[in-house]
């Protein structure tokens, strides 16, 4: 005869147990999110910090072309002074023979429009004569390390990569603060946990006092 089956009741999870788990989840999932970031961030804040000591010497190109007669009877009908952008077939000409982005203003007068176009680790121009169409430009690269240092700084990289940024920043964030929250957690553990992240406070606050003027 079958013993009749005795079935127990499930334990009930502490609230700590459930916050644990949730701390675990979104600390492993934004580390994952920020790993690259913090990587890049990390070696480009070195190189930045020694700038100075590891960049080489820019590499300036120096280039001309030509703009179809049907392209300069376009340039009449931009503003005669100001900025504005290039007409669309002529931003399309510019970008075709000169390999620089042209979708932002151009510095328009009666005689040329000058375009600015710096970008991450270089920078590019373009003057167009008005009644010609003879167009000149230079281009200039300084090379790998300007540019992820340019990236860090997010100069000229244009609105999706400021988006990353800030996407990149809130899963910083995230991961900072559920760091800290399993810090306390453990801590009754690891007698070392607050004396530690007291020393990463006190040193940096140490330097700022007393050696940056």
């Amino acid at each position: 005869m079958h013993q009749p089956r005795i079935i127990q009741p499930k334990a009930r999870k502490s609230p700590k147990a459930f916050w644990l788990k949730q701390l675990h989840m979104w600390h492993w999932m934004s580390s994952a999110l920020s790993l690259v970031g913090l990587l890049l961030f990390a070696v480009t804040g070195f190189t930045l910090n020694h700038a100075a000591d590891i960049e080489g010497a820019p590499a300036v190109s120096e280039l001309s072309a030509q703009m179809p007669p049907a392209l300069v009877a376009a340039l009449t009908s931009a503003p005669a002074s100001g900025t504005a952008p290039l007409p669309s077939p002529v931003a399309a000409w510019v970008e075709e023979n000169f390999s620089v982005r042209a979708s932002g203003d151009a510095e328009w007068s009666e005689a040329e429009a000058y375009l600015a176009a710096p970008r991450p680790g270089g920078d590019a121009w373009v003057a167009i004569d008005r009644a010609t169409g003879a167009a000149t430009g230079e281009v200039t690269d300084r090379g790998w390390i300007s540019y992820l240092n340019d990236l860090h700084k997010g100069r000229n990289a244009g609105g999706v990569w400021s988006l990353f940024i800030d996407v990149f920043a809130a899963a910083c964030l995230i991961f900072a603060l559920t760091g800290l929250l399993l810090l306390q957690l453990h801590a009754a553990k690891r007698k070392s946990t607050w004396p530690l992240v007291g020393a990463g406070l006190i040193l940096p606050a140490a330097l700022a006092i007393f050696f940056i003027h």
